[in-house]
């Protein structure tokens, strides 16, 4: 964990938060974190909120640690309010400053960049160091953060933070942070939070995919009966696969060409691929009248679409990872890829959130989407410093499409 002071460079992530913040309407010189749970709300969303069965854990274990080096433990919820906040008391009393206080929120689409914000937008460990924060009152602290999962879901519970100054920014920070968050997760399975074993099923097996922003699929392979593995398919097999994890009734030899070959020369040597297929993934997992995948499918893809189903956006901005094998011709990918692209962008455009419109736009696939940043011009406040980088990529488009 190296001081940002030694460097002038900044990481991506905290360039994408600070971006984000910016599309989101945070100015540099607010002073506080706003107050979303007042008074008796934060009390009721305490008492009902799963961490608060690990939270003295917590604190014996870390929040004593923070008291010891006069810094601050947080606990947020998924939603980035803070629910618990201890430590040395004059490290409390510099916190007030900011607003970094039970109660506050902060996401960083409210607080600007921020370590327990930016873990929740990222759903994992990261930290933000000095001038790394967004807002210029919060530069004079560090952060370290972690996310806490449901054990019995994965579901993101909230996160759990250490703030201070420099004595912090040390690598044994995050570590000692991570192994707190581990051992609340482990607490929590004890704590007949984890229901009893599922009946086991020999032969139910399961393949869970990953296709976004890849050039071939990774499975990660049960079988059902104890045994598990990871396989990476050739371009054409993942194009196979694809097609077949796709359409769960199954798939004749002549559907499965025309997905797959861009003319009709190739129809030849799609039993050959098949069966070349069906070796590398045994026999269990492929069968034919019609083609189609036996086990159980869940994949990257279903996951975005899925979240969009829910009008979940944002979750599902963040867990689009890129287009659908991006460089397959296939005809059958290439309707999946531009389905599930224009499903997403439409949903974005549709939101009206500076922030989302903000995170397309710097991606690969975003970056020379016209509308996208014109749409986004106008949904930035006035005075936010990416209307200067609006206007500039909207200018440049229009040069290069001869506007």
């Amino acid at each position: 964990m190296s001081d940002i002071r030694e460097s002038t460079a900044m990481r991506s992530a905290v360039a994408d938060s600070w971006h984000r913040s910016a599309a989101a309407g945070v100015t540099a010189d607010r002073a506080y974190a706003p107050i979303t749970l007042p008074g008796d709300q934060l009390r009721d969303a305490r008492a009902s909120h799963p961490l608060a069965r690990v939270f003295p854990l917590l604190d014996d274990v870390l929040g004593q640690a923070a008291r010891d080096c006069d810094a601050i433990m947080a606990i947020s919820d998924e939603v980035g309010q803070l629910l618990w906040v201890c430590g040395a008391p004059a490290a409390l009393r510099r916190a007030e400053q900011i607003g970094f206080v039970e109660g506050s929120n902060w996401d960083e689409r409210l607080a600007g960049t921020n370590a327990p914000g930016l873990a929740l937008r990222l759903d994992q460990p990261t930290s933000v160091i000095a001038a790394e924060h967004f807002r210029h009152s919060v530069r004079q602290w560090s952060c370290a953060a972690t996310p806490i999962h449901d054990p019995t879901d994965s579901r993101l519970l909230g996160v759990l933070d250490i703030t201070g100054g420099d004595s912090i920014v040390v690598p044994q920070t995050m570590a000692m942070v991570r192994a707190a968050a581990r051992l609340a997760e482990a607490e929590l399975a004890r704590e007949l939070l984890l229901p009893a074993p599922p009946e086991v099923h020999p032969g139910r097996s399961r393949i869970t995919v990953e296709t976004l922003g890849r050039q071939d699929l990774l499975l990660s392979i049960d079988d059902g009966r104890g045994g598990r593995g990871q396989l990476r398919l050739s371009r054409r097999h993942s194009e196979i696969f694809l097609l077949l994890a796709s359409a769960p009734r199954g798939l004749s030899g002549d559907e499965l060409a025309v997905l797959l070959y861009e003319d009709d020369g190739g129809s030849s040597t799609l039993r050959a691929e098949l069966n070349r297929l069906r070796n590398l993934l045994g026999e269990d997992f492929l069968a034919s009248r019609p083609y189609r995948v036996t086990a159980e499918i869940t994949g990257d893809w279903l996951a975005v679409e899925g979240r969009l189903a829910e009008g979940d956006v944002a979750g599902a901005l963040r867990a689009y990872r890129g287009p659908i094998l991006p460089r397959s011709t296939a005809p059958g990918v290439v309707r999946l890829r531009e389905s599930l692209a224009q499903q997403l962008r439409a949903a974005v455009l549709r939101s009206g959130q500076a922030d989302l419109l903000s995170t397309w736009t710097r991606s690969a696939w975003g970056a020379d989407d016209y509308e996208m940043w014109v749409r986004l011009q106008e949904l930035l406040p006035t005075g936010s410093p990416l209307c200067a980088l609006a206007a500039g990529q909207i200018a440049r488009l229009d040069r290069e499409l001869g506007v």
